[in-house]
């Protein structure tokens, strides 16, 4: 009789699987968070082992928390965006020196809350201002179900298939200090807020590991710049594999959205603050390690201004000895209700700061200024610097900016000049040191053609930057264009997505957007990740971009100015590409909304010939639209559904709801995103929601998908 043939067996494996779960647990616990292991790595790994086996003849026992599970998930193909239960607010910088920053954040805090001089001094808690990555990681009932970076604040990155490789993350929470822990249980709902980084030994690791790749051949290997860098492209790998090779560390600070659990539950937190359930910063440190967190030891309970000074002054010292990058200290108000009567001041707490350190800086020379062209045309001044280490990396450029900056400073070739890196801005030159300059060096000058693709390089009036005029031709510029070119709102070509965009460019298979449209399945299937199938998919959403609209067409140019709206109003205007491309700089003006600024860019973009040559190659491929050749309307002129508000939901089977708006724009009517009393009509698909019943209680006209076809089928005559 086999292993899996008894119901004794079977209950055996069960307790064996949810025991060896349970002490691996506690050893990891030990091992990455203590730094404390209490078995052997032999130890370690004959359990983990006995588990792998046990789990791989019971699948369907596997627990989502146990060890295994840390890795092994499928790559994801895109980060997907969402959005913060409680936002992740940022903190007011102060820079002043030791004294000023800690001393004006400690009066201000004073002022806010009405204490007078012989009142007694403010309570804070001071912690290390981390140099990583800030996440927010969601458990619900216990079990971690995502993480995501904190992006604007607003919204963040899902990066769940990452974190879950941190050992020093749980992904079932447990209270192991109870002495220590604030509440009575775990809250039903919990985010935990804290910093991503790198050790730096273990960032020393990485790089000789990344050195002895790039020596054996494997030139698609690069070395990192610093921790911060290396753990951003740990968390931003989409193969979860990748992520775990790299060694990432968490440190825990704070909390998001809490919910307690379902005998206690509470309406979600609406606001910013700390939940009143921790009484004080400390506390919600203590109960984020009694749960199993790694929680920094440095931070220290302080009175008043004093406190936080020579806790600034502690650390700095401590500073060169840490395992892991700062870049400054932050002060916090510890007790919780004074946390949320200071309150916020738009998106800053009042009660917390952080205070940098100062700038590191150091003197080199300058050995030559290059022009270097970004993605979008910006051409940049940069310094090429004798080598020199700076707040722990090896500058070799500095960024001039633009020309007033460059020549504000005077920076020239061969000068000594003092340059500065703070935390993972971009070097700066802080100044020249004109006793040190040798002879009469030559001013620098912004060059007047592109260095890339020799275009015209132009400044417009009131603007700090020169850009490249070919946006079309540079190739420095290709790949934004190309992306830019097939985006949603302009050509919408579905299956081209970065990566492929960045290997056809890289491969030299394309160089200008007419190239797109001459991609065949043999030039694609050799790519990474690209089979006959994936090939076939890139060709069919290709052929149907062909059919577009003059306005995505317009947009899909990217010329300067002209986003979305503009490309509309300028297709309504003219209705045909040739009389836009013979427009004058008055006939330009005469658009709704064009001002001098846009009417400049786009009579300059089509005077220029490779411009006009892509162009006609993109038809010549068969890109094409429905136009006219009417002469231009008269900006008096009104279109049939002008002065008219529209609302859209639900789904409709014969329209793409962005297709319906774009008609009913350039029919001359508003859309909406919300039903009010002066709108005109909703148009409502199926599966239509609060939308409709919101136009049903006002008294608002609803249109289903028949009366939509048939009034857009009226004023059709209208868009000839």
């Amino acid at each position: 009789m086999t292993h899996e043939m008894t119901g004794k067996s079977k209950d055996a494996d069960r307790i064996e699987m949810e025991s060896l779960v349970a002490q691996l647990r506690v050893h990891a616990h030990a091992y990455y968070v203590l730094d404390s292991p209490n078995i052997s790595d032999a130890q370690y790994d004959l359990m983990y082992k006995r588990l792998e086996h046990l789990e791989a003849i019971h699948p369907n026992w596997v627990d989502p928390s146990s060890p295994t599970q840390r890795v092994g998930g499928e790559p994801v193909a895109v980060f997907e965006s969402v959005r913060h239960a409680v936002p992740m607010l940022s903190l007011r910088t102060e820079t002043d020196s030791l004294s000023s920053g800690a001393e004006n954040f400690d009066k201000r805090i004073r002022k806010e809350l009405g204490l007078l001089e012989q009142d007694p001094l403010v309570e804070y808690l001071a912690e290390l201002k981390f140099d990583g990555l800030a996440m927010n990681i969601r458990y619900e009932s216990g079990i971690l179900v995502r993480a995501c970076t904190r992006g604007d604040g607003e919204y963040g990155e899902d990066v769940t298939h990452n974190i879950k490789t941190i050992h020093q993350i749980p992904l079932k929470l447990q209270v192991i200090d109870a002495a220590h822990y604030a509440l009575a249980e775990i809250p039903h709902v919990l985010e935990v807020r804290g910093e991503v980084y790198m050790r730096l030994a273990d960032f020393q690791e990485l790089n000789a590991r990344q050195r002895e790749k790039i020596a054996s051949g494997m030139r698609s290997e690069k070395t990192f710049v610093n921790p911060r860098n290396a753990a951003a492209g740990a968390i931003r790998q989409l193969d979860p594999r990748i992520a775990a090779s790299r060694p990432l560390s968490f440190f825990a600070y704070g909390v998001g959205e809490v919910v307690l659990s379902p005998s206690q539950i509470q309406s979600q937190i609406n606001s910013h603050h700390i939940p009143s359930v921790f009484k004080s910063q400390e506390s919600l440190l203590l109960s984020l390690k009694s749960m199993g967190f790694a929680v920094d030891p440095h931070f220290a309970k302080v009175q008043g201004s004093s406190g936080l000074v020579q806790y600034h002054r502690r650390v700095a010292e401590l500073r060169a000895t840490l395992p892991f990058d700062i870049d400054g200290v932050v002060y916090k108000v510890n007790d919780t209700a004074l946390q949320q009567k200071l309150g916020f001041v738009t998106r800053e707490p009042k009660w917390a700061v952080a205070h940098k350190y100062p700038a590191q800086e150091e003197m080199t020379t300058v050995l030559a200024i290059e022009v270097q062209v970004g993605r979008t045309g910006k051409l940049t001044p940069v310094a090429k610097l004798a080598p020199v280490f700076v707040g722990g990396v090896t500058v070799t450029n500095a960024t001039l900016h633009n020309q007033d900056e460059a020549q504000r400073k005077d920076v020239r070739v061969g000068d000594t000049v003092v340059v500065r890196r703070a935390g993972d801005v971009i070097p700066e030159i802080v100044s020249v040191l004109l006793d040190k300059r040798v002879g009469e060096p030559s001013p620098f000058q912004m060059p007047t053609q592109c260095p890339v693709c020799s275009s015209p390089a132009l400044r417009e009036e009131g603007e700090a930057d020169h850009r490249c005029s070919g946006g079309l031709y540079c190739a420095a510029q290709r790949k934004q264009a190309i992306l830019h070119f097939a985006q949603r709102k302009a050509l919408n070509i579905e299956d081209l997505g970065e990566r492929l965009v960045e290997q056809l460019v890289d491969s030299g298979i394309v160089k200008t957007l007419p190239d797109l449209y001459r991609l065949g399945v043999s030039s694609l299937i050799g790519l990474e990740r690209m089979a006959e199938k994936s090939a076939q998919n890139v060709l069919n959403s290709l052929e149907r971009s062909k059919s577009t609209t003059l306005a995505r067409f317009l947009y899909g140019l990217g010329i300067r100015h002209v986003g979305e709206t503009t490309a509309r109003d300028l297709a309504k205007h003219f209705s045909s590409l040739e009389l836009i491309i013979q427009a004058s700089v008055e006939e330009l003006l005469e658009v709704k909304d064009v001002g001098p600024v846009v009417a400049m860019s786009l009579h300059s973009f089509f005077q220029l010939p490779h411009n006009l040559e892509v162009i006609e190659q993109l038809r010549a491929c068969g890109v094409h639209w429905q136009e006219s050749a009417r002469a231009p309307r008269s900006a008096k002129e009104s279109l049939p559904l002008t002065g008219k508000t529209y609302v859209i939901t639900g789904t409709f089977a014969n329209f793409r709801r962005e297709d319906l708006k774009e008609q009913l724009e350039n029919l001359g009517a508003k859309v909406a995103g919300s039903v009010s009393a002066k709108t005109t009509a909703l148009l409502a698909g199926a599966e239509a929601g609060s939308k409709l019943a919101k136009a049903q209680e006002l008294g608002v006209q609803v249109l289903n998908e028949e009366q939509t076809a048939e009034l857009l089928s009226t004023l059709d005559d209208h868009q000839e």
